[in-house]
């Protein structure tokens, strides 16, 4: 073959590469531009049913197709937290709760993922606990108030212990699980190179759990506030739960659902946040 015939079967391939390079991009371009297209027709069908739902609401309210006393209207909450955010007596409620919620949430996790660890570490003591863990993740939580209402104090510190003893042990159950789930051949492989314990924990399964641990944070978000709105309303004089509470005894149930929006506002926040964090964390792990 002749130096010519060399060359033009080199610009045929470089063509046909072009081509192809072309034809994959523009792929791409058309699959981003759908996704686009069905994500801004998700968004304006969910505000759509929002708006639909907040009008229904409204006239119901007040055309008096439903009790305004027992399920108010949208304007009427509108106007309750205003008042309340314009006086500034619903601010020490609202912050309280966070710092309630943040707290159990941030130890929670922590302790969680302390205990699955030392399991993991420890067959033995996974051996001995496991049947203390099972019955103490289908206790109702609720039940363990009072007792530390009464070790700890009406306050703070009771509101915390009631929350941690929501999310710590299923915080602990989900990250162990994952712990013994990872695959056996990894394990080995590296046992075979020497590894050591805290090298396999290291190298292996804390890298291949992290998925995982970092999705557990956002049911802890759910949980947390779980926690804390139970113990406000077992003990606290301060705080969201307290203003659900009180608005039930005093029959004003604008206040109690006006209390509730904030709760979803906030808890929606946090929740968005912990994913942006999943976001930004994992994406590194997923190229990886």
């Amino acid at each position: 073959m002749s130096q010519y015939d060399e060359d033009e079967d080199k610009l045929q391939l470089s063509g046909i590469r072009e081509d192809r390079t072309a034809w994959l991009s523009q792929l791409h371009r058309q699959f981003l531009s759908r996704e686009r297209k069905i994500s801004s027709a998700v968004r304006a069908t969910q505000l759509t049913l929002l708006l639909l739902f907040v009008t229904l609401w409204e006239a119901a309210g007040r055309l008096l197709w439903i009790d305004p006393l027992l399920f108010s209207y949208p304007s009427k909450l509108l106007t309750q937290l205003a008042s309340s955010f314009g006086d500034g007596s619903l601010w020490p409620h609202l912050g309280m709760t966070v710092a309630e919620t943040a707290a159990g949430f941030l130890l929670g996790t922590l302790l969680g993922t302390a205990l699955a660890a030392l399991l993991w570490w420890f067959p033995f003591l996974s051996r001995v606990f496991d049947p203390y863990l099972v019955v103490l993740n289908s206790m109702p939580k609720v039940a363990l108030g009072p007792i530390f209402i009464v070790a700890l104090g009406p306050g703070f510190l009771s509101i915390v212990a009631v929350t941690l003893s929501v999310t710590v042990i299923i915080t602990t159950l989900n990250i162990y699980n994952q712990y013994r789930e990872i695959e056996a051949g990894y394990v080995k492989v590296v046992q075979l190179f020497g590894a050591s314990r805290a090298q396999l924990f290291r190298l292996v399964i804390l890298p291949a759990s992290f998925p995982v641990m970092i999705s557990t944070l956002k049911v802890n978000v759910g949980l947390a506030w779980v926690g804390v709105i139970v113990g406000e309303f077992l003990v606290a004089k301060l705080g969201l739960g307290y203003l659900i509470i009180y608005g039930f005894q005093v029959f004003n149930f604008t206040l109690v659902l006006s209390s509730l929006l904030v709760i979803a506002a906030v808890a929606t926040v946090m929740y968005q946040l912990v994913a942006l964090l999943e976001r930004k964390l994992t994406a590194g792990w997923r190229e990886r």
